[in-house]
């Protein structure tokens, strides 16, 4: 059976952002078989580019947010500039962009503006608290929304200051909610004929991820305030992390079936069949007489690897706490191809991690590596109509810049 293309070929991007919400967008975008054209401004281009890890004078950062994408360098402070933006524009049907409500505006790279003459445009813009309320015109990053939104407040261990979560939740879940919304946006457009603004703020996703702390809070009439709870959840026992006698496991035994297994393993049968500990409310009521039994029992074992053979083999839900290195060479990683790599003209070979996107009749795309700066100005602009002639104009005026 012949395969069928990914489904966003023949999609245009233009992916005018930077650091990582909106590069992680169209990244993903480009995963799906969307053409993406990655713009930035002389002489630096995207911030990204100056943030770690870096080999050389390359950041690995942004390697992953932009592979799979063409780059474009283009002064916008000068008219023919503007003027190659918005045909580009006007080529496409997806315009990405993060900068603080109003800043494009002034460009003539705002929404109403460009929609006037591509009246299907798909523009997504992201930031920090959206394009209305009081906050609107604050900057921020994602770090501000993890903390405005509650989420800070509730991990950690209780009296000491919040941790850093050490990966970008708020940004990534943005980014993916762009995907998702650009999507729905270009279905929405068979029927309409016509694009529209998306607004993404990072403050609202952040919010809109609360499984149980906003409906605590308020179905209890403001009662229940949900805190930090260290290494375990009161309201789920057993569901945390256990130490072993070489690192850390956790253990998801919260449903009754699964602590009835759980109890049977590091009890016996006397244990599995008190009747206390059979609904989650006796568990929680009683947790000061089991996390000591299953605390003392992970540390019993030789190591985190017999720990979570056993709880395998008695079907409780675990895992180890893998470090990082153990992630890269775990077998499973491996059979899923979520690490990708590259062939970099100046690094050489590169390992970076993939998306997770899988489908069932289309042969995934192996991404081009991320543009140097204005590696395809001349490839564009020539794509747009612009005469040699033009195209060398615009690099002997600076309009056109790579490094």
């Amino acid at each position: 059976m012949t395969k069928q293309p990914l489904p966003l070929t023949g999609i245009r991007v233009v992916d005018y952002s930077h650091f990582l919400a909106g590069p992680f967008l169209s990244r993903s975008l480009a995963a799906m078989g969307a053409e993406v054209i990655k713009v930035e401004r002389p002489t630096l281009g995207d911030a990204g580019r100056r943030h770690g890890y870096f080999t050389g004078d390359h950041s690995g950062y942004f390697l992953q947010q932009n592979m799979g994408k063409e780059g474009l360098c283009v002064d916008l402070r000068q008219k023919q500039g503007v003027d190659l933006m918005q045909r580009l524009v006007k080529s496409a049907d997806v315009f990405v962009e993060n900068y603080r409500p109003g800043a494009l505006t002034k460009l003539g790279l705002g929404y109403d503006s460009l929609s006037k003459d591509n009246p299907g445009l798909v523009y997504c813009s992201i930031s920090a608290y959206g394009q209305t309320g009081p906050y609107s015109s604050r900057p921020g990053f994602g770090l501000i929304a993890e903390a405005m939104s509650g989420a800070m407040s509730i991990i950690g261990v209780p009296g000491e200051p919040p941790p850093l979560f050490r990966m970008p939740l708020a940004d990534m879940y943005t980014g993916i909610h762009g995907v998702a919304a650009v999507c729905a946006a270009l279905y929405g457009r068979h029927a309409s004929g016509r694009g529209q603004h998306i607004d993404l703020a990072l403050y609202d996703c952040m919010v809109s991820m609360h499984d149980f702390a906003v409906q605590a809070y308020t179905m209890s009439g403001g009662v229940e305030l949900p805190v930090q709870t260290g290494h375990d959840m009161p309201d789920s026992t057993v569901y945390g992390i256990f130490s072993a006698k070489d690192g850390y496991l956790v253990i998801a035994a919260q449903v009754d079936e699964a602590w009835i297994k759980l109890a049977k393993l590091i009890g016996g049968d006397a244990l599995a069949a008190d009747k206390r500990f059979h609904h989650a409310a006796g568990r929680n009521a009683n947790r000061a007489e089991i996390l000591p039994l299953v605390r003392d029992w992970a540390m019993a074992q030789e190591s985190v690897a017999a720990c979570t053979r056993a709880l395998d083999e008695a079907g409780v839900p675990s895992a180890p706490i893998q470090t990082i290195d153990q992630v890269v060479n775990d077998p499973q990683i491996a059979a899923r191809g979520m690490i990708v790599e590259q062939d970099h003209p100046v690094l050489g070979k590169i390992r970076l991690p993939n998306l997770p996107f899988n489908f069932s009749d289309s042969e995934p795309l192996a991404p081009r590596v991320a543009p140097e700066l204005g590696q395809h100005n001349h490839k564009i602009a020539a794509d747009l109509g612009f005469s040699k002639a033009e195209i060398d104009a615009m690099v002997a005026n600076g309009t056109l810049y790579s490094a």
